[in-house]
């Protein structure tokens, strides 16, 4: 059995059934999680003041842009807004979507998207955003029609391979960049909510290794290519869980690093 099969059936041997039991095993986690994903688009993100907020619910003596802690204040305050819906395993959904992105990206716009622009958490693009070196996004008025096409896509999928469909979703979606701001990290809180709502493990995006998670997502715009994004979120997932891992069968995969992992 390959690496990524023993953590699938370890996260199902977990029997998570309510929200204490998805507390329980996301308690280290989810700070690493808004950390990595937190970090990958903003430098000033530290895992000491992630740690605090999460922990404590607030930071003491941060002296950079408020922007960095409103960010991980709603990653906390996203999760347990959809940690009920996990156990639940509430598919998919526009409203959804909306919501989680509305939490994530709460008092976080700047002047010119939200007074020039009017832009808002939670509400599509209403001007021609575009991301990445080729531009890629879905025109305003396309938005929605793509997104229920892609959600309708996805929740329809009753195979084995979920991963796949879930990089399928997370690629389609950066693609689509629905939003004015706030997309990436959206995009892997989703990524994730899809995974636990099928039974299957979340990972963490490492802010290391965000070159290649960038790169696997530019061969989707390019080339429609998804095998690149496939690789990395499997590759992710065993780093992710690596540790929880060693534990179960007595064996050291490979060289830890204290912010790589966590142990539940």
């Amino acid at each position: 059995m390959d690496q990524y099969q023993a953590i699938r059936e370890l996260w199902r041997e977990y029997r998570i059934a309510s929200e204490s039991d998805l507390d329980c095993r996301l308690s280290s986690y989810r700070i690493l999680f808004a950390y990595h994903s937190g970090k990958i688009e903003n430098e000033q993100i530290t895992y000491h003041d992630t740690r605090e907020i999460f922990e404590n619910g607030r930071a003491v003596g941060f002296t950079g842009d408020p922007r960095a802690l409103f960010e991980q204040q709603n990653q906390k305050l996203c999760y347990e807004l959809i940690k009920r819906k996990i156990v639940a395993r509430e598919p998919l959904s526009i409203p959804l979507i909306r919501e989680i992105h509305a939490a994530l990206s709460a008092g976080t716009y700047d002047q010119r998207r939200y007074l020039e622009q009017g832009e808002r958490p939670g509400e599509f693009k209403r001007h021609d955003c575009v991301t990445g070196v080729h531009e890629v996004g879905s025109a305003p008025q396309r938005v929605e029609d793509d997104l229920a096409e892609l959600v309708a896509e996805v929740n329809a999928y009753d195979g084995d391979d979920v991963l796949k469909a879930a990089a399928y979703f997370h690629a389609r979606f950066e693609y689509i960049h629905p939003f004015a701001d706030g997309n990436g990290r959206a995009g892997r809180t989703l990524l994730n909510y899809y995974l636990m709502t099928r039974g299957e493990p979340p990972l963490i995006v490492f802010e290391e290794d965000k070159k290649r998670y960038y790169s696997a997502l530019e061969a989707y715009d390019v080339r429609e290519d998804l095998a690149p994004m496939l690789a990395f979120l499997t590759e992710q997932t065993v780093k992710t869980w690596r540790a929880a891992l060693e534990r179960k069968s007595g064996t050291p995969l490979k060289p830890r690093n204290g912010l790589d992992q966590f142990d539940p």
